[in-house]
């Protein structure tokens, strides 16, 4: 029997995977905080409904992609495939919608059945906020540059572009929507049979399409800035000369769309070219149905998600293990002495661990092998003296410490 894999599009976690990914997360959270959010939690599967609604039955994530299924009880679970509808979820079920804005973060493992490819998997990690009540420009701009200052700090600003792009509302998408309608309508004998469903379901749906029939009529379909109105006008110019004040710099894409209703006004993208060809590292909007559609009164909100896999493949260097202190004790009494000098250091905060297998040359060579930043060693003498030898293996120096000052020693507390 050949040794079980994980399945395809999931992987493991650990050393330095595992600490770039914690580091993109730690990172984030210190930076989110200076705004205010705080972390949010929800369940890692929701009832279908929940993603069903909220990203309409003819997107390719609802129809092809999620992972649903029936449980014991007869009811339809899905694993999320995104976070957004679970965060406005958790705001109703939890009677938050009389006290906004509510401003929250979260991060954890999201799930769609899709083809893996680099820093792309079907099981996938986001980080990502949710401002829940954002009553104007000047807070989808503070949102944005809160996703810019994280990506500065992960020192990754000058990898990635922000494009920005409006929606406008929701009297000037319906006029653009109408407008697009009549002029797919006139060239349906060209549309792909998906886009010819969705048509009828979700027109916008159409200009996300892959299908090259598709494509090679969007570049005469009625174009969005002709349909603004006045209100959408203005909403775009604030939004762009507030961040011109927050000092973030952005490009304009007219082919950033959201296909879903709820989504209005401010929709944007981080890009990069770092991971090859362009890719979306990071990316959110302005949406005002959808806390509607969880049961909850109309509430407009912005959010954005970032990929966690896709983040962490773009640090220059992967975190350093913290250097640690080794306990080398020499016979049984010594072993006892050192559980205890051990305990006193790990309440100091300092990373430490025992080595006790082999004579003491062998143990030496693993414990500056382990990148240790000091040895302890101690023996029957030492213990009968009140001291330990203490070894800087930095900077290849020895000294006799008396045993209760070895902690403030490696302190300097």
């Amino acid at each position: 029997m050949t040794g079980l894999q994980p399945p395809r599009g999931t992987h493991d976690l650990i050393g330095e995977t595992m600490r770039r990914h914690r580091h993109v997360i730690q990172t984030a959270a210190r930076v989110l905080a200076t705004y205010g959010f705080e972390e949010w939690s929800t369940p890692i599967f929701e009832d279908t409904r929940v993603f069903a609604r909220t990203l309409g039955e003819t997107s390719d994530v609802v129809s092809k992609e999620m992972y649903s299924f029936e449980d014991r009880g007869g009811d339809s679970i899905t694993l999320r495939p995104e976070n957004t509808a679970s965060i406005c979820r958790a705001l109703v079920t939890n009677g938050l919608t009389q006290s906004l804005p509510q401003k929250a973060w979260y991060s954890g493992p999201m799930f769609r059945y899709e083809r893996p490819q680099k820093g792309r998997y079907r099981q996938f990690h986001q980080i990502g906020a949710e401002l829940i009540g954002a009553e104007g420009p000047l807070r989808d701009a503070e949102v944005i540059t809160m996703a810019y200052d994280v990506l500065k700090a992960l020192g990754l600003a000058d990898d990635v572009v922000l494009e920005l792009n409006t929606l406008g509302d929701i009297a000037s998408r319906q006029a653009w929507r109408d407008a697009l309608v009549a002029y797919f309508r006139s060239h349906i004998d060209a549309l792909s049979d998906e886009s010819r469903t969705r048509l009828d379901v979700n027109p916008l749906r159409i200009l996300d399409s892959k299908a090259e029939q598709d494509r090679a009529l969007l570049n005469d379909a009625p174009r969005f800035a002709d349909y603004l109105n006045a209100e959408s006008q203005k909403f775009w110019d604030d939004l762009r000369a507030h961040l011109h004040d927050f000092g973030v710099p952005f490009t304009e894409n007219p082919s950033i769309v959201r296909g879903l209703d709820y989504y209005s006004h401010t929709a944007f993208e981080f890009v990069t070219t770092k991971l090859g060809a362009q890719g979306t590292v990071l990316a959110g909007g302005r949406y005002e149905g959808l806390v509607a559609q969880m049961g909850g009164p109309e509430i407009p909100a912005i959010g954005w998600a970032g990929g966690i896999e896709r983040l962490a493949l773009l640090l220059e260097e992967a975190p350093v293990v913290e250097a640690g202190i080794a306990l080398v004790p020499m016979g049984d009494a010594a072993v006892q002495k050192a559980a205890s000098l051990v305990r006193s250091l790990r309440q100091a905060g300092l990373r430490a661990e025992i080595e006790t297998r082999g004579n003491l040359k062998k143990r030496m060579e693993r414990v500056v092998k382990s990148g240790a930043s000091h040895a302890i060693v101690l023996g029957d003498e030492e213990i009968a003296r009140g001291v330990v030898q203490l070894r800087d293996l930095t900077a290849r120096e020895q000294r006799e410490v008396a045993l209760g000052d070895v902690v403030q020693c490696l302190t300097g507390a």
